[in-house]
Parts: structure tokens; sequence; C-alpha cells
């Protein structure tokens, strides 16, 4: 717990740092440009295409005319654009991880090396392939999961609980691996992996719940679905904070289990035997 509650403290001390702050801007150009662009050439076709397709779906009609009796025309007014930033929002959070993963990682494994670990050898027991391979999957699985739990969110406390759940599953299996594939050996990994998976899985579930907080833009008022496009590039920057403490704080925890590890198998030297030197003899004594 110590451990824990010490990286913690350091991530977000270093997410301060203007470096950190300034790597954050790469991964909200990528993704915030391309949302910024899909919104602008295709969010009124999109409202449109959904809008249509609710009132030619006869269950939904049904819905929308008995929730017309209750709240009025506003709400089939703002049905179709809560359906798209509903699939958005998910795109967005696993869009902005992987950036992150991808972009700001190694710049802030080497930054918490530099500065709190310079002795710590790099033994680079993971590649770029692995990293890459290891996110697909899980990212894969994540997609599938979030597909499969949709019907959950139509229950109010589920809907706040499911997706933070597999976004800190994903950021936990996608960020222990690039914390330590710089200076782990394979072996170093798995044992770290198995030691620590527990407070591995809490942090990637705490950092999944932060993530979770921009969503909470969209629940101010309707006119935030109006401005869709752009909250959402604002988004997409909330998302990359967060994921940019998670990576500090993996990376502050992992680099210092790494480093007791080390020392705790690094042999102990033998101790040194101590000769008594005798004095030397008189030479006028009598011989024995």
């Amino acid at each position: 717990m110590k451990l824990l509650l010490d990286s913690f403290w350091r991530a977000a001390a270093y997410l301060m740092r203007p470096r950190v702050i300034g790597l954050t801007l790469l991964p909200l150009l990528i993704a915030g440009g391309l949302f910024l662009a899909l919104g602008y050439f295709f969010w009124e076709p999109a409202v449109s295409t959904v809008r249509l397709q609710l009132e030619h779906w006869a269950l939904t009609e049904a819905v929308l005319r008995w929730m017309d009796t209750y709240t009025g025309p506003s709400f089939r007014a703002v049905m179709a654009p809560m359906i798209i930033v509903a699939l958005a929002v998910p795109v967005a959070v696993v869009l902005s991880l992987l950036l992150v993963a991808l972009l700001m990682m190694p710049a802030l494994v080497s930054l918490v090396a530099e500065r709190r670990f310079p002795r710590l050898e790099r033994r680079r027991g993971g590649t770029l392939w692995g990293s890459a391979a290891r996110s697909g999957l899980y990212t894969l699985v994540a997609l599938v999961a979030l597909v499969l739990t949709v019907p959950l969110w139509l229950i109010p406390p589920l809907a706040l609980v499911v997706p933070p759940l597999i976004w800190g599953w994903l950021t936990a299996k996608v960020m222990t691996y690039d914390a330590l594939a710089e200076h782990a050996s394979a072996e170093e990994f798995k044992q770290l992996a198995e030691q620590h998976h527990w407070p591995l899985l809490l942090i990637g579930l705490v950092s999944g719940f932060l993530g979770a907080a921009p969503s909470l833009i969209w629940a101010v008022s309707a006119m935030a679905l109006v401005l869709a496009p752009l909250l959402m590039v604002v988004s997409v920057w909330l998302y990359t904070l967060v994921f940019a403490f998670s990576c500090l704080w993996f990376v502050h925890y992992l680099l210092a289990a790494l480093s007791r590890l080390r020392e705790s198998a690094a042999p102990v030297p033998a101790p040194v035997a101590v000769v008594e030197e005798l004095p030397p003899a008189d030479p006028g004594a009598p011989a024995a």
C-alpha cells in the first residue's frame, strides 16, 4: 500500500510539469482533429440518419410517442444526438488510451527513469511489436465487452460502473507491459505482473473511473449535444490528461517495484574473515 500511495502522489506531481503537459498536445491534435473533422463533415447527416431510423422502427416510435406525452417533443429532438455521442465516447476513450500508450509512454518512462532511477539497468525485455500486438488484442476484447454490455447501460447505476471497469481493465493490461518494456527482462516482467497483479488492477480501475469523469460534460444540458463536435475535442484532451496520469502512476509504481526486485535478488557478499595477527616473538624469551 505504501508503494501504491507513493507512486500516486509522484504521478500527480509529475503531471503538472510543463514537459508532460506539452506531451499531451500530440494525442490531442491527432484524436481531437479527427473528431473535429468527422463532426464538421458528418454530424448533421449522422443525426438525420439516426433520427430517421428511430422513426421507422415501430418499437422506438411507440416509445417516443409515449415520451412525448410526458416530456414534450424536446426529448425526441435530443434522442438522436444522444445515441451518436453514446457511441462516440467509448471510441474516444479507447483511441485516447492507445495514443497515450504509443506516443507518450516512452517519453514518460524516460522522464521518470532519468530523474528517479538513473542507475536502473535497461534489459529491454519488451518490443514495439509485442506492445502493438498486446494493445491490439486487449483493445479488441475491450470493444467486444463494451458491445455485449450495452444493454446494461440502460440501467442507470450500471451505466456508471460497467464502462469504467472495462476501460480500467484495458488500461492495466496495456500500460503494465509498456511501463516495463524498456527496463525489465521477460522473466522480471512475468514475476512483477504476478506479484503485483491486484495493485496494478486497482490502478487500472481507478484510472478507468477517472476516465469516466469527462463524460459528465454531456450531462450538463442539451446545449452540450448541440456543441458535441467541439466538446468531443475537449473530452479527448481530458481523457489524454487522465491517461497521462495513469501512465505516470504505472511507471512510478513498476520501476520502483523492479528496483526493489533487483535489490532483493542481488547476491549478498560473503563476510571477509579477519585474521588476528600475533605479536612478534621476543628474541630474548627462552625457547619452549
